[in-house]
């Protein structure tokens, strides 16, 4: 007998064509959550004025990858990354290949979706859901000085669609000696030697259009015969950043923003979170670049890897080009107030070790942003502030941590996801972690409370070694606290 859960009711899915279905699963025998994602789609009935519901898994049979962007023709989706095709109605492919779909009813104005576990698994429960959001800024020019105005477009006018030419400045310019990126890999590595913003932005999009174009050689699509130089050229060198757009101080001596009351406050914080969206970029391309010849147990990255780190950098792109537009909407132009490199130092101080990375970036830094990001759109809220609570949700609901790649690596190293975590904690991080956490976003990304309660690094002995003020260190911006 199938199991249907409740979604949610008809007039939530109607703002939105398409949607992810989070659900979880409790094990009380072994204290942790097992997580599982699907899509939603709305299709438009020709029949009557109700529409049409398709779920089906969330992440493609070939390599992976997401299908969150994935066109739609009738009812078949077309795979974003390998142009692979699906039916929505019963997950055939001309490849061959199946994708899973799941069943979905309509009841006295209540969507239900067949439960992900089947018969034999009747105790999933839904634990968000979420719209898939297509806002993406065209950064336009990308000269971001301090004393350039940028026009950027609404949020209602955004569009995922990849720009058809590169913009290039003097000396970011494209030369014989630079040629265009044929791989992953080297995409990463110009984009990591990018100073300007704006074209930080449209490189990542580019990529991103690279990967996805099926023309290309998917056997050659990493790069992984440039493997080796790209580790030496990251090297442990700082990623450039354009001169003039602020000044960079460490994360303690960057003043107090207040509490969103005022504009000035609220826009101090948009800036120091466009600040970190910047880096976040750099950090999903260095993982890349940086870790491309890890071997873990004798077994390399998969290729899952770097469409997913990929993917990440994409989204990082988004978040960036957003916070800016709304700064430039208030008058405020990116970098005009001074900016930190915190989260680079913490890349520095992980370079060694890919799980040591994956712990203190992405379970560390990331999942405090999850614990602080709702209430900082309170904040924004309470001021009346709707357009950054629309955007600061928006990217909220794209962040996730990277405990999937943590665990593979825990797997093939065979040891315990949590106490290894907790090991690279003490070791690479100083300080403890600080509540209150976000518990239920934490466990939807497979973070359960054994992971973090009751945890302190030790990795450094003082604060001066990571340049904080002891006078200061109430002042850090939350992903590094």
């Amino acid at each position: 007998m199938t199991t249907f859960i409740p979604v949610g009711r008809l007039s939530t899915f109607l703002t939105h064509t398409r949607y992810t279905l989070l659900f979880q699963r409790y094990r009380p025998a072994h204290p942790s959550y097992k997580s599982h994602k699907l899509l939603l789609f709305r299709l438009s009935s020709l029949r009557d004025a109700v529409p049409e519901f398709y779920s089906m898994e969330a992440t493609c049979p070939h390599l992976g990858a997401d299908l969150g962007e994935a066109d739609v023709e009738d009812t078949v989706i077309t795979c974003p990354w390998h142009q692979y095709d699906f039916n929505l109605k019963d997950g055939s492919s001309e490849t061959g290949m199946r994708l899973c779909v799941y069943q979905t009813k309509l009841e006295k104005d209540t969507l239900y979706v067949e439960s992900p576990g089947g018969p034999q698994e009747s105790d999933w429960e839904l634990a968000k859901v979420e719209p898939v959001s297509e806002a993406f800024v065209e950064m336009g020019s990308p000269a971001l000085q301090p004393q350039t105005a940028v026009e950027l477009p609404s949020i209602e006018s955004l569009s995922l669609s990849p720009p058809s030419t590169a913009h290039t400045t003097p000396e970011e310019s494209l030369s014989p000696a630079h040629p265009l990126p044929t791989s992953i890999l080297t995409y990463a590595l110009q984009i990591l030697q990018t100073s300007n913003p704006a074209l930080k932005v449209t490189r990542t999009r580019e990529a991103l259009a690279f990967i996805r174009d099926p023309k290309n050689d998917q056997s050659r699509l990493v790069g992984r015969e440039e493997a080796k130089w790209s580790a030496e050229v990251v090297g442990n060198d700082v990623p450039p950043r354009e001169e003039g757009i602020g000044g960079t101080v460490a994360p303690g001596r960057m003043g107090k923003r207040g509490k969103g009351g005022s504009e000035k406050s609220r826009g101090l914080m948009l800036h120091a979170l466009a600040n970190i969206e910047q880096w976040a970029i750099d950090l999903a391309w260095d993982v890349i670049a940086r870790f491309a010849v890890t071997e873990i147990n004798g077994q390399s990255l998969p290729i899952e890897f770097y469409l997913d780190w990929a993917k990440v950098a994409e989204d990082e792109a988004k978040h960036f080009s957003l916070l800016v537009s709304l700064l430039n909407k208030r008058g405020i132009q990116y970098g005009q107030y001074p900016v930190h490199a915190g989260l680079w130092q913490s890349a520095q101080e992980t370079s060694h070790s890919l799980r040591a990375r994956l712990a203190i970036i992405h379970m560390v830094h990331e999942a405090r942003g999850l614990d602080v990001n709702p209430i900082t759109i309170e904040k924004f809220r309470k001021a009346g502030d709707l357009e950054a609570v629309q955007t600061l949700e928006i990217i909220h609901s794209d962040e996730v941590t990277r405990h999937k790649w943590f665990t593979w690596v825990c797997d093939l190293q065979n040891v315990d996801p949590v106490q290894a975590f907790r090991k690279e904690v003490r070791t690479n991080f100083h300080g403890k972690l600080k509540g209150p956490f976000n518990e239920l976003d934490r466990g939807l990304a497979g973070m359960t409370p054994d992971f973090y309660e009751d945890l302190e690094g030790k990795g450094y002995d003082s604060d001066e070694e990571r340049n904080i003020p002891s006078e200061d260190k109430g002042e850090i911006h939350p992903r590094l606290s």
